[in-house]
Order: C-alpha cells, then structure tokens, then sequence
C-alpha cells in the first residue's frame, strides 16, 4: 500500500504528469468506500478556491450606481460557485459521459466525474493567478492573457483527464 499524497502535490504533479495523476485518482476512487464523497469534496473545494480568485476583483470593482453593493455581489458570487456551478458541473459530466460513450470511449460516470472535479480543482490555483492579475491590472491585455492561460489549462487537462477516465472499467 502507498503512503498517501497530498492533494496540494498532486495538483502540481497534475501539470507534469495528468495521465499518471488520474490513474492513480481513479484507481483510489475504486479502492475507497465513499467515492462519490472524496469527488463532492474535490468539487466544493475547486469551486471555493475560484471565488476566493474572484473575491479581488469584485472588491476592487467600483458599484454601479443603481446596481447592488459589493457585499451583495460578493455573496451572490459566492452562493453561486458553492451552490449553482457544482450543479452545472454535475450536468457537464453528465454530458460528457455521454458523448465519451457515443464515441466508443469506455469508463464510468464516477470516472468522468472525477475528471471533471480534478480538472477543476487542479486549475482553481490558475484562477487564483488571474484573480491577482485582474486585481492589479483590471480589465485589459494582461487579464486577456491570464484568461487565455486558465482556460487552456482547463480544456488541455480536462480532455487528457477524460480520456485516461475512458479507459478505467466501468463501475
């Protein structure tokens, strides 16, 4: 049996290595009894480390005058990353569940999920980076650049994460 690792190390190992971090993630997820609530905590905590990104640049965003106060964009922001985006990320999975399988991919829910959640939680430290650039810079070149990072950090570890999650059994 190995000794475990640390969330924190395996998210920089994701960048190295996705294939070989979601190997090991789903072959755990296989060994543990309550997957589906290693999975939710990966999910919540990869959503509460987006908002605590957004929280700078919400702060320093001037109200509109007619518009609500900063606290009340800030709570609205947080209920939906910790309320409204996990449902929206349970119904992507779901999607791309199916389309893997129309595709011939094989795997389980439970592994498309994980690599979904994973993703998300891997790039959630990117989200922080740009909550820094978009603090510092605001709107502009920089934030476009720091988006374009995020998002392709996203869509690269996400496919490789789900391709690997199709070779998993079906469970």
């Amino acid at each position: 049996m190995s000794a475990p690792v640390s969330a924190s190390a395996e998210i920089l190992r994701t960048y190295r290595a996705p294939r070989a971090v979601m190997r090991r993630l789903i072959d755990a997820l296989g060994r543990d009894e309550r997957p589906e609530a290693r999975l939710l905590v990966y999910l919540l905590a990869g959503c509460f480390i987006v908002f605590v990104g957004q929280v700078p640049g919400l702060a320093g965003q001037a109200p509109a005058p007619d518009g609500p106060p900063r606290e009340a964009l800030l709570g609205i922001t947080f209920f939906a990353w910790l309320f409204v985006w996990p449902l929206f990320f349970y119904a992507l999975a779901a999607l791309a569940y199916l389309a893997a399988r129309a595709l011939g991919a094989g795997g389980s829910f439970l592994a498309a999920r994980a690599a979904l959640f994973w993703t998300l939680l891997a790039v959630s430290p990117l989200m922080l980076l740009r909550g820094v650039v978009q603090a510092f810079y605001g709107p502009g070149a920089a934030l476009m650049v720091a988006d374009g990072v995020v998002g392709l950090a996203f869509c690269c570890l996400w496919v490789i994460s789900l391709r690997e999650a199709g070779k998993s059994p079906a469970r």
